[in-house]
Protein backbone atom coordinates (compact mmCIF):
# COMPACT_ATOMS: atom_id res chain seq x y z
CA UNK A 1 0.00 0.00 0.00
CA UNK A 2 1.43 3.35 -1.43
CA UNK A 3 0.79 6.42 0.26
CA UNK A 4 1.91 10.01 -0.07
CA UNK A 5 2.97 11.66 2.54
CA UNK A 6 -0.23 14.34 2.92
CA UNK A 7 -2.31 10.82 3.02
CA UNK A 8 -0.46 8.80 5.37
CA UNK A 9 -1.04 11.74 7.75
CA UNK A 10 -4.42 12.06 6.64
CA UNK A 11 -4.71 7.92 7.43
CA UNK A 12 -2.36 8.50 10.95
CA UNK A 13 -5.17 11.47 12.19
CA UNK A 14 -7.89 8.63 10.77
CA UNK A 15 -6.21 6.02 13.10
CA UNK A 16 -5.82 8.04 16.42
CA UNK A 17 -9.47 8.65 15.88
CA UNK A 18 -10.30 5.10 15.73
CA UNK A 19 -8.09 4.63 19.09
CA UNK A 20 -9.98 6.98 20.98
CA UNK A 21 -13.31 5.29 21.06
CA UNK A 22 -12.25 2.52 23.78
CA UNK A 23 -13.31 5.15 26.42
CA UNK A 24 -16.95 6.11 25.07
CA UNK A 25 -17.67 2.46 23.97
CA UNK A 26 -16.68 0.94 27.29
CA UNK A 27 -19.22 3.51 28.79
CA UNK A 28 -21.95 2.10 27.04
CA UNK A 29 -21.76 -1.41 28.46
CA UNK A 30 -24.50 -2.94 30.29
CA UNK A 31 -23.28 -5.76 32.16
CA UNK A 32 -20.07 -6.38 31.22
CA UNK A 33 -17.00 -5.60 33.78
CA UNK A 34 -13.38 -5.43 34.65
CA UNK A 35 -11.39 -8.38 33.73
CA UNK A 36 -14.68 -9.39 31.24
CA UNK A 37 -14.11 -6.04 29.24
CA UNK A 38 -10.51 -7.32 28.99
CA UNK A 39 -10.92 -10.10 27.64
CA UNK A 40 -13.75 -9.62 24.85
CA UNK A 41 -12.00 -6.98 23.23
CA UNK A 42 -8.77 -9.04 23.10
CA UNK A 43 -10.10 -12.17 22.05
CA UNK A 44 -12.05 -9.88 18.64
CA UNK A 45 -8.49 -8.38 18.14
CA UNK A 46 -6.54 -11.84 18.04
CA UNK A 47 -9.16 -13.20 15.87
CA UNK A 48 -8.96 -9.94 13.64
CA UNK A 49 -5.53 -10.39 12.88
CA UNK A 50 -6.30 -13.82 12.61
CA UNK A 51 -8.13 -13.30 9.31
CA UNK A 52 -6.41 -10.08 8.49
CA UNK A 53 -2.51 -10.91 8.24
CA UNK A 54 -2.91 -14.36 6.26
CA UNK A 55 -4.60 -11.95 3.61
CA UNK A 56 -1.75 -9.30 3.85
CA UNK A 57 1.34 -11.26 4.13
CA UNK A 58 0.60 -14.08 2.33
CA UNK A 59 -0.79 -17.60 3.34
CA UNK A 60 1.60 -19.33 5.94
CA UNK A 61 3.90 -16.35 5.98
CA UNK A 62 2.71 -15.52 9.81
CA UNK A 63 3.32 -19.11 10.74
CA UNK A 64 6.75 -19.09 9.59
CA UNK A 65 7.42 -15.77 11.01
CA UNK A 66 6.14 -17.33 14.52
CA UNK A 67 7.98 -20.75 14.31
CA UNK A 68 11.32 -19.19 13.09
CA UNK A 69 10.80 -15.94 15.50
CA UNK A 70 13.59 -15.10 17.85
CA UNK A 71 13.28 -14.53 21.67
CA UNK A 72 12.95 -10.57 21.13
CA UNK A 73 9.43 -11.23 20.12
CA UNK A 74 8.02 -13.45 22.10
CA UNK A 75 8.79 -10.72 24.78
CA UNK A 76 6.85 -8.26 22.62
CA UNK A 77 4.12 -10.23 22.54
CA UNK A 78 4.07 -10.43 26.29
CA UNK A 79 4.48 -6.63 26.09
CA UNK A 80 1.49 -6.51 24.29
CA UNK A 81 -0.33 -9.09 26.03
CA UNK A 82 0.32 -6.84 29.19
CA UNK A 83 -0.92 -3.19 27.34
CA UNK A 84 -4.17 -4.42 26.10
CA UNK A 85 -4.60 -5.91 29.63
CA UNK A 86 -3.67 -2.87 31.80
CA UNK A 87 -5.10 -0.49 29.50
CA UNK A 88 -8.91 -2.11 29.46
CA UNK A 89 -8.69 -2.69 33.30
CA UNK A 90 -7.65 1.08 34.06
CA UNK A 91 -10.68 2.44 31.73
CA UNK A 92 -12.57 0.65 34.05
CA UNK A 93 -11.05 1.94 37.52
CA UNK A 94 -10.70 5.68 36.75
CA UNK A 95 -11.62 8.35 33.83
CA UNK A 96 -10.78 7.84 30.19
CA UNK A 97 -9.47 11.14 30.61
CA UNK A 98 -7.27 10.17 33.17
CA UNK A 99 -5.96 6.74 31.33
CA UNK A 100 -5.43 8.67 28.02
CA UNK A 101 -2.78 11.14 29.60
CA UNK A 102 -0.73 8.33 31.44
CA UNK A 103 -0.95 6.06 28.14
CA UNK A 104 0.77 9.00 26.32
CA UNK A 105 4.21 8.71 28.37
CA UNK A 106 5.66 6.35 26.34
CA UNK A 107 8.21 8.17 24.39
CA UNK A 108 9.23 9.54 28.35
CA UNK A 109 9.45 6.18 29.60
CA UNK A 110 10.99 5.02 26.78
CA UNK A 111 13.56 7.45 26.74
CA UNK A 112 14.43 6.45 30.35
CA UNK A 113 14.86 2.82 29.82
CA UNK A 114 16.59 3.56 26.71
CA UNK A 115 18.99 5.65 29.29
CA UNK A 116 19.37 2.61 31.68
CA UNK A 117 19.54 0.03 29.47
CA UNK A 118 20.88 0.94 25.94
CA UNK A 119 23.37 4.00 27.43
CA UNK A 120 21.93 6.01 25.14
CA UNK A 121 21.85 9.63 26.47
CA UNK A 122 18.70 11.91 26.94
CA UNK A 123 18.95 15.40 25.34
CA UNK A 124 18.38 18.29 27.98
CA UNK A 125 14.88 18.57 26.49
CA UNK A 126 13.88 15.43 27.06
CA UNK A 127 15.11 15.66 30.69
CA UNK A 128 13.03 18.98 30.75
CA UNK A 129 9.84 17.09 29.40
CA UNK A 130 10.37 14.21 31.70
CA UNK A 131 10.26 16.86 34.73
CA UNK A 132 7.42 18.83 33.44
CA UNK A 133 5.39 15.88 32.44
CA UNK A 134 6.35 14.44 36.19
CA UNK A 135 4.82 17.42 37.86
CA UNK A 136 1.49 16.69 35.02
CA UNK A 137 1.16 13.23 36.91
CA UNK A 138 1.86 14.71 40.59
CA UNK A 139 -0.93 17.16 39.94
CA UNK A 140 -3.58 14.72 38.62
CA UNK A 141 -2.51 11.85 40.61
CA UNK A 142 -3.21 13.86 43.66
CA UNK A 143 -6.64 14.65 42.75
CA UNK A 144 -7.39 10.75 42.20
CA UNK A 145 -5.79 10.27 45.57
CA UNK A 146 -8.48 12.80 47.10
CA UNK A 147 -11.02 11.12 45.37
CA UNK A 148 -10.25 7.03 45.95
CA UNK A 149 -9.37 6.23 42.40
CA UNK A 150 -5.82 5.95 42.10
CA UNK A 151 -6.00 2.41 41.76
CA UNK A 152 -6.90 3.06 38.13
CA UNK A 153 -4.14 5.61 37.75
CA UNK A 154 -1.18 2.98 38.91
CA UNK A 155 -2.68 0.41 36.44
CA UNK A 156 -2.80 3.09 33.65
CA UNK A 157 1.34 3.49 34.51
CA UNK A 158 1.73 -0.41 33.14
CA UNK A 159 0.47 0.82 29.48
CA UNK A 160 3.60 3.30 28.77
CA UNK A 161 5.80 1.36 31.28
CA UNK A 162 5.07 -2.40 29.34
CA UNK A 163 4.92 -0.08 25.55
CA UNK A 164 8.87 0.99 26.68
CA UNK A 165 9.50 -1.93 27.56
CA UNK A 166 8.39 -3.72 24.30
CA UNK A 167 10.40 -0.87 22.06
CA UNK A 168 13.67 -1.71 24.52
CA UNK A 169 13.30 -5.41 23.55
CA UNK A 170 12.58 -4.89 20.11
CA UNK A 171 15.46 -2.22 19.65
CA UNK A 172 17.68 -5.08 21.27
CA UNK A 173 16.63 -7.74 19.02
CA UNK A 174 17.56 -5.38 16.02
CA UNK A 175 20.81 -4.61 17.69
CA UNK A 176 21.50 -8.27 17.64
CA UNK A 177 20.61 -9.02 14.06
CA UNK A 178 16.98 -10.46 14.68
CA UNK A 179 14.15 -9.25 12.67
CA UNK A 180 11.09 -8.55 14.78
CA UNK A 181 7.94 -7.62 13.33
CA UNK A 182 5.06 -6.22 15.47
CA UNK A 183 2.35 -6.99 13.68
CA UNK A 184 2.53 -10.60 14.56
CA UNK A 185 3.20 -10.05 17.80
CA UNK A 186 0.11 -7.44 18.33
CA UNK A 187 -1.89 -10.82 17.81
CA UNK A 188 0.00 -12.86 19.91
CA UNK A 189 -0.28 -10.57 22.52
CA UNK A 190 -4.49 -10.22 21.98
CA UNK A 191 -4.64 -13.97 22.61
CA UNK A 192 -2.07 -13.83 25.44
CA UNK A 193 -4.08 -11.24 26.98
CA UNK A 194 -7.45 -13.25 26.23
CA UNK A 195 -6.53 -16.72 27.79
CA UNK A 196 -5.18 -15.04 31.15
CA UNK A 197 -8.48 -12.63 31.59
CA UNK A 198 -10.72 -15.56 30.71
CA UNK A 199 -10.61 -17.33 33.83
CA UNK A 200 -10.72 -13.82 35.62
CA UNK A 201 -13.77 -12.97 33.96
CA UNK A 202 -15.46 -16.21 34.81
CA UNK A 203 -18.42 -16.08 35.02
CA UNK A 204 -19.38 -14.52 31.81
CA UNK A 205 -21.74 -11.51 32.16
CA UNK A 206 -22.06 -9.40 28.96
CA UNK A 207 -25.17 -8.95 27.20
CA UNK A 208 -25.05 -9.37 23.11
CA UNK A 209 -25.08 -5.49 23.21
CA UNK A 210 -21.99 -5.77 25.21
CA UNK A 211 -20.12 -7.77 22.68
CA UNK A 212 -21.42 -6.12 20.21
CA UNK A 213 -19.29 -3.10 21.07
CA UNK A 214 -16.85 -4.90 22.50
CA UNK A 215 -16.06 -6.75 19.26
CA UNK A 216 -16.21 -3.63 17.85
CA UNK A 217 -13.43 -2.32 19.94
CA UNK A 218 -11.41 -5.26 19.07
CA UNK A 219 -11.47 -4.60 15.61
CA UNK A 220 -12.33 -0.66 14.55
CA UNK A 221 -10.53 0.75 17.75
CA UNK A 222 -7.31 -1.42 18.11
CA UNK A 223 -6.84 -4.76 15.23
CA UNK A 224 -7.24 -2.33 12.32
CA UNK A 225 -5.41 0.59 13.43
CA UNK A 226 -2.78 -0.78 14.75
CA UNK A 227 -2.13 -2.62 11.07
CA UNK A 228 -2.44 1.08 9.61
CA UNK A 229 0.29 2.46 12.07
CA UNK A 230 2.63 0.27 10.85
CA UNK A 231 2.13 1.05 6.74
CA UNK A 232 1.82 4.85 8.15
CA UNK A 233 5.10 4.09 9.63
CA UNK A 234 6.78 3.61 6.36
CA UNK A 235 6.01 6.84 5.12
CA UNK A 236 6.12 9.16 8.42
CA UNK A 237 9.05 10.13 10.51
CA UNK A 238 9.05 9.10 14.25
CA UNK A 239 8.61 12.49 15.22
CA UNK A 240 5.89 12.87 13.06
CA UNK A 241 4.25 9.55 14.19
CA UNK A 242 4.54 10.64 18.30
CA UNK A 243 3.15 14.13 17.51
CA UNK A 244 0.30 12.64 15.40
CA UNK A 245 -0.72 10.04 18.07
CA UNK A 246 -0.61 13.00 21.04
CA UNK A 247 -4.31 13.81 18.92
CA UNK A 248 -6.06 10.27 20.70
CA UNK A 249 -6.01 12.41 23.79
CA UNK A 250 -7.91 15.10 22.61
CA UNK A 251 -10.12 13.10 20.49
CA UNK A 252 -10.63 10.28 23.37
CA UNK A 253 -11.56 13.53 25.69
CA UNK A 254 -14.13 15.10 23.43
CA UNK A 255 -15.92 12.04 22.47
CA UNK A 256 -16.10 10.58 26.10
CA UNK A 257 -17.60 13.89 27.18
CA UNK A 258 -20.12 14.48 24.67
CA UNK A 259 -21.09 11.11 23.87
CA UNK A 260 -21.24 9.76 27.46
CA UNK A 261 -20.99 13.15 29.33
CA UNK A 262 -18.08 12.23 31.12
CA UNK A 263 -16.60 15.33 32.22
CA UNK A 264 -12.82 15.36 33.23
CA UNK A 265 -11.61 16.82 36.28
CA UNK A 266 -10.50 20.45 36.57
CA UNK A 267 -6.85 18.67 38.21
CA UNK A 268 -6.97 15.87 35.28
CA UNK A 269 -7.59 18.85 32.67
CA UNK A 270 -4.21 21.10 34.58
CA UNK A 271 -1.88 17.61 34.48
CA UNK A 272 -2.60 16.09 31.37
CA UNK A 273 -2.37 19.79 29.85
CA UNK A 274 1.42 19.98 31.42
CA UNK A 275 2.08 16.57 29.94
CA UNK A 276 0.65 16.91 26.44
CA UNK A 277 2.80 20.08 26.65
CA UNK A 278 5.96 17.75 27.65
CA UNK A 279 5.52 15.46 24.86
CA UNK A 280 4.84 18.02 22.06
CA UNK A 281 7.96 20.08 23.17
CA UNK A 282 9.92 17.22 23.20
CA UNK A 283 9.41 15.69 19.98
CA UNK A 284 9.46 19.50 18.19
CA UNK A 285 12.82 19.90 19.69
CA UNK A 286 14.38 16.30 19.01
CA UNK A 287 12.37 17.16 15.23
CA UNK A 288 14.87 20.36 14.97
CA UNK A 289 17.69 19.27 16.33
CA UNK A 290 18.05 16.01 13.77
CA UNK A 291 16.39 18.40 11.03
Amino acid sequence: MKLTHRRAIWLMVAVTLMWSIAGVVTRQLEAARSFEVTFWRSLFTALTLLLVLPLWHGPGVVWRQLRTAPPALWWSCLCWGGMFTSFMLALTMTSVAGVLVISSLNPLFTALLAWVFLRQRIAWFTWAAIALAGLGMLWMFGSQVQGGSWQGIVVALFVPLTAAINWIVVQHGHAKGEDVDLVPSVLVGGAISALATLPLALPLQATAHDVGLLALLGVVQLAIPCTLLVICARVLKAPEVSLLAQLEIIFGILLVWVGAGEQPTVAVLQGGALVLLALVGNELMAWKYKR
